[in-house]
């Protein structure tokens, strides 16, 4: 099979991607206009600027929303051009012309790896800092402040030494019923308890208040304890109200190695919000693989020329395109229930659109 690019190819490349862009284009106006009507009191009420309003949300909302939906994009683009080369009866003039379906797959599959590459750089790079930007308006603007309801936290800090805390104010930033615990092996070591505890920004630390310390010299007989009271005593650990004080979607702003980082921390810790960040970090390459899947199923689906014409391949590619991007978020519950593990769940609608892309090529007029 010649692989070598010709004017065939190059026709089906432009007009693919000239096709996705212009459909990211005008669902971006559009959802838009209706944001900005939804939420234009809340900006009014909150004192948001035109500027902070459109550099700080709506310019870093747009790549969000279009790698989010990326996937709809690129089967709309896929169905829409194909089905109007199959209508003008081109599909049939090309195969008759002695190039194989196969060898027509070959311009569609180098525009959907531009897409994905394009898909996977917003990812990893350019998504991240725009999302910081864009929570931050968010968080200020939009949202009512974020509470911290949680009791009962439980953080391991570093091997052996734990954190504790029944309840945390994230108004004021106060923690009640605070314990600190050092354990080596099976035996405590000290544990450190305070009825409050205070995050103080002067020195990044906790201020504790009516505590109390009990170490204890395993070597010695008796299990020898040293107790220790107090008013008041600073202390700094591994734990700050960022840790706390977090929304689940904050990991949105995390490039590829702060993820990484964070999902080792979060582990180490125990902390049952590592989740969110597993299911970020598998999410930015999986979805970008989609563009290859929903290519291949697109073009099989739309290179026959129906009675219903273009209309009916674009529902039917609409109806598949939204059921993909559903079950890519419901694919999501699995991991929040522990059925299976990120990499496996946020790779199953890959995986299972891979078998009916397979079973569409197989079927398609050749």
């Amino acid at each position: 099979m010649n692989l070598k690019i010709n004017i065939l190819d190059r026709y089906i490349i432009k007009r693919f991607i000239g096709t996705y862009f212009f459909a990211i284009l005008i669902f971006i106006v559009i959802v838009i206009i209706f944001d900005i009507s939804e939420k234009i009191d809340k900006f009014v009420d909150k004192g948001a600027g035109f500027e902070a309003i459109v550099v700080n949300y709506y310019a870093n909302f747009i790549p969000y929303f279009m790698n989010m939906f990326s996937p709809l994009f690129v089967f709309i683009s896929v169905i829409f051009f194909t089905s109007k080369l199959a209508h003008h009866t081109e599909i049939v003039a090309i195969l008759a012309g002695g190039i194989s379906f196969k060898r027509l797959l070959y311009p569609y599959f180098i525009s959907a790896a531009i897409i994905a590459f394009f898909s996977l750089f917003l990812s990893l790079f350019v998504i991240p800092p725009a999302n910081k930007t864009r929570l931050e308006f968010t968080d200020r603007y939009i949202k009512d402040r974020y509470i911290n309801t949680n009791r009962n936290i439980h953080f391991q800090l570093s091997p052996g030494n734990y954190v504790y805390m029944e309840s945390f104010n994230s108004i004021n930033n106060v923690a009640s019923k605070f314990t600190l615990e050092t354990i080596e092996g099976h035996n405590l070591v000290s544990k450190l308890s305070a009825e409050t505890a205070i995050w103080d920004t002067t020195f990044n630390g906790w201020k504790l208040y009516n505590y109390y310390i009990r170490n204890s010299d395993v070597n010695a007989p008796n299990s020898h304890q040293v107790i220790e009271r107090g008013y008041q005593r600073d202390t700094i650990i591994n734990l700050s109200v960022n840790d706390l004080n977090r929304r689940d979607n904050f990991v949105e702003s995390f490039n590829y190695r702060e993820l990484n980082e964070l999902i080792k921390t979060q582990k180490m810790r125990g902390d049952k919000r590592v989740m969110y960040a597993q299911i970020e970090k598998h999410t930015r390459f999986s979805l970008p693989f989609s563009a290859f899947i929903l290519t291949l199923i697109g073009v099989s689906l739309s290179a026959k020329k129906r009675k219903g014409g273009i209309g009916l391949n674009i529902g039917i590619g609409l109806v598949l395109s939204f059921s993909y991007i559903l079950f890519l978020r419901f694919s999501q519950m699995f991991v929040h229930a522990g059925v299976l593990p990120p990499f496996i769940a946020l790779w199953v609608p890959n995986i299972l659109y891979s078998f009916i892309a397979i079973i569409l090529y197989r079927i398609a007029p050749k």
